[in-house]
């Protein structure tokens, strides 16, 4: 969850950046001066889209170092360490992966990949999932990451952030120019656009980016399910994987705690829309069919 959260965090601030930027350089307001062009306002869309998901994707790995207070693990200071480097490069070798970064943080038990490319990618693990897990568990979760890493998923998010970007843009300018037109179709017609398309331009674009992160997070709860099958395959046998799936929500073999079962990232509703990771359970009934 963190790969995912930290990619769209680093996405939104750029895109603020970006998207101010362009408004004080007056390109909205050539965009809108006689009507709204709308070539090169999907023109304008695209690069500032597309160029804020790709400026995110070369930002994720030193944001993710930064945002997690992640060490990266250059000299291993003890035998566990050892382990974990030498476990993620076997399994990177194992899936024909050049030799990601590995690091270590303090937190709840989690993982995650992430990297502009596979020769530049970082596996990072916390003290929490390591303390909680047998070393079979922690095995099967890195395998989950490297399989993330092997599938591209990173550089996949990217060009659907791009494209899902690129799309709020366009129709939160669209949207905001209609909304100013109609508010002073009474009055006498003057160029530019009017206070009317600057305030309700960025509404528009707060309650479209809302609807595209449910795209971007569907997209990355359907990754899951193939990073999960990438680790079984990886390690040979789906069991570890299951068995590690269980220790994350802290069930016994067959069973969710109900507490899980009616929270709202394993219910629906809002919250399963823009959840980056589907219930555990799902996860678990597809490794167990084999899918």
């Amino acid at each position: 969850m963190k790969r995912v959260f930290l990619f769209l965090v680093t996405n939104l601030a750029v895109m603020v950046v970006l998207s101010l930027s362009a408004r004080l350089l007056g390109v909205d307001r050539f965009l809108a001066s006689n009507g709204m062009n709308m070539g090169f306002l999907l023109l304008f869309a695209g690069l500032i889209g597309f160029g804020g998901a790709f400026i995110s994707l070369m930002m994720s790995r030193t944001m993710a170092l930064w945002g997690t207070r992640a060490r990266v693990i250059d000299a291993p200071a003890d035998a566990t360490e050892a382990w974990l480097v030498q476990t993620v490069h076997r399994l990177s070798e194992r899936a024909g992966l050049p030799k990601p970064q590995v690091a270590i943080y303090e937190g709840a038990p989690n993982a995650f990949a992430t990297g502009a490319s596979q020769a530049r990618s970082l596996v990072a693990v916390s003290s929490g999932l390591l303390n909680s897990m047998n070393r079979r568990e922690v095995e099967a979760v890195l395998a989950h990451e490297v399989s993330h890493v092997a599938n591209g998923d990173m550089v996949t998010l990217t060009l659907i952030q791009g494209v899902v970007n690129t799309f709020v843009i366009f129709l939160s300018r669209v949207a905001g120019f209609l909304v100013d037109s109609f508010l002073r179709r009474d009055s006498e017609e003057s160029r530019g656009p009017g206070i009317g398309y600057w305030l309700s331009s960025m509404v528009f674009e707060i309650v479209f980016g809302l609807l595209a992160s449910m795209v971007v997070m569907a997209f990355s709860r359907r990754r899951e399910f193939r990073a999960d099958a990438g680790a079984a395959r990886l390690m040979g046998d789906r069991r570890p994987m299951i068995e590690a799936l269980r220790a994350l929500g802290g069930m016994k073999p067959g069973r969710l705690p109900k507490e899980m079962a009616a929270s709202g990232i394993a219910g629906g509703g809002l919250m399963a829309l823009l959840s980056s990771h589907p219930p555990l359970e799902k996860r678990i009934e597809a490794l167990e069919r084999g899918d």
